[in-house]
C-alpha cells in the first residue's frame, strides 16, 4: 500500500450553533486541509499519482469553500464544523480521483495550529 499526502489552505467564516461560548459568534479561520490518498499499484512512471494532478483536483473542491460563509452552504445544513468540512472534502474529491486507481483515506481539517478534525474514509 502506498500513501500520498498533500496540504492546501482556505479562508472562510462560520458560526457553530449550540456549542456554547464564543464559537456561536460569527468568526473565521484560515483552515489547513491535509488529504491522504492510498493505492496498491504504482503506474509506469513509478508513482502512485502525480502530485500536480492531485493538487489540481483538490483545488477544484476547495474553491467552493474559499472565502465563503459556510453556514449558507446547503451541504453543511447550517452546521459547518471542522468534522463536516473534512468529510465534505473527502466525499467531493473521491469521485474526481476514482479513475486514477487511488482513493481518499483521510482528510484532516485544521482550524488552528493546534486543533483539527479528521474524517477517515
Amino acid at each position: 500500500m502506498f500513501e500520498l499526502k498533500i496540504v492546501t489552505r482556505f479562508a472562510a467564516a462560520h458560526r457553530l450553533k449550540m456549542v456554547g461560548e464564543k464559537c456561536e459568534n460569527l468568526h473565521g479561520h484560515n483552515w489547513k486541509i491535509e488529504v491522504t490518498v492510498v493505492g496498491e499499484k504504482l503506474n509506469d512512471a513509478g508513482i502512485l499519482m502525480d502530485f500536480g494532478k492531485l493538487k489540481q483536483h483538490l483545488s477544484e473542491v476547495i474553491t467552493a469553500l474559499d472565502h465563503k460563509f459556510l453556514n449558507e452552504m446547503d451541504c453543511f445544513e447550517d452546521k459547518p464544523s471542522s468534522e463536516k468540512i473534512a468529510m465534505y472534502v473527502a466525499k467531493r474529491l473521491q469521485p474526481i480521483i476514482a479513475s486514477s486507481g487511488v482513493r481518499v483515506s483521510r482528510v484532516a481539517a485544521w482550524e488552528s495550529e493546534d486543533a483539527c478534525a479528521t474524517y477517515v474514509a
